[in-house]
């Protein structure tokens, strides 16, 4: 059986990979004794006795831990689930739906970097629209990103569930206005834009969810260019995708009394993606739950390619 560590399993991101860990049932998951978390020699121990390690640390910490590998293991793997690795060499990005050679890479790799939770529903829906060439490299793009507060870890989770007598905390609130936000590299390198997207997150009152929208000018596309096109490029590029969907363009199905619902994918490991708009103008959104096709999922199905289970092996479909 193999053997499995989570360095940082007391984050939220560790918490619900080992969640995941334990309805998968055919790995070993070793832990750290909780007074020895910080311990750098134990925790050597455990990632040079692993045949996996799965990083949910800050980005130092996590290149810190790469470096824990005694020389000569050529064994233990790793699965970085922060920011450190996502466009550095060596590293593969951690999203199986990419391309047709994404999945393969996975799977030969030791050294796995796994996608942002906001940047995985951009690059979504983004990347196989550049690829075919109905998106200009150079267009200038816009993204809103909605987000449950358990995106910001901790210390964001612990105030607004402290506030919930005070409704300080009720409203949406829009952040990263500085337009820098971390994801931003990983938005750019892997859908082949030119530029990075004005990007703007938005946490909002309630604990997980997602949903990514991009609009986009059928004007400032190529002529021909409609919503059914957008679509149909979608619908082909994830036809066969066991958790990327592409739902029916524009049906009422797709809403609730006419409105959105971002929680729809929570607690499953599926990212949907929709189109919608009218002959003018067209509005792309991904919808996924940040900690599952954002975070702790995505990192179990890398996991699952990597030691050669079933791509789904403790994972909600």
């Amino acid at each position: 059986m193999f053997k499995v560590f989570v360095d940082g399993q007391e984050g939220t991101t560790g918490l619900q990979i080992r969640e995941r860990l334990a309805a998968h049932g055919q790995v070993q998951v070793l832990e750290i004794e909780a007074e020895r978390r910080k311990d750098q020699a134990r925790r050597a121990e455990l990632i040079n006795e692993a045949d996996v390690v799965f990083l949910c640390l800050p980005d130092e910490a996590s290149r810190e831990s790469v470096t824990l590998v005694a020389p000569g293991n050529t064994r233990t793997k790793f699965i970085d689930a922060s920011t450190a690795h996502r466009t550095a060499a060596g590293w593969v990005y951690g999203l199986p739906e990419l391309n047709a050679a994404q999945r393969a890479a996975i799977q030969a790799s030791s050294r796995v970097a796994v996608t942002g939770c906001h940047a995985a529903g951009f690059v979504l829906a983004v990347a196989p629209l550049v690829a075919a060439g109905l998106l200009p490299r150079d267009y200038p793009i816009t993204c809103h990103s909605l987000t449950g507060y358990s995106g910001g870890g901790k210390k964001m989770i612990a105030a607004y569930e402290a506030a919930v007598e005070s409704h300080a905390l009720d409203a949406a609130r829009m952040y990263a206005l500085g337009l820098t936000h971390k994801h931003l590299p990983e938005m750019q390198t892997y859908t082949g834009l030119s530029h990075k997207p004005v990007f703007v997150p938005i946490v909002d009152n309630f604990y997980k969810g997602m949903a990514v929208s991009i609009p986009l000018h059928l004007r400032a596309m190529a002529a021909g260019i409609t919503r059914a096109a957008i679509h149909a490029a979608l619908a082909q590029h994830y036809a066969g995708q066991r958790f990327v969907r592409v739902m029916p363009l524009d049906a009422e199905s797709n809403l609730e009394d006419g409105q959105f619902n971002a929680l729809a994918t929570n607690d499953t490991n599926r990212n949907d993606i929709f189109v919608f708009g009218n002959d003018e103008r067209v509005l792309v959104v991904s919808r996924l739950d940040n900690l599952g096709k954002g975070a702790s999922g995505a990192a179990v199905q890398c996991m699952n390619l990597m030691l050669g289970f079933d791509e789904g092996a403790g994972l909600a479909g």
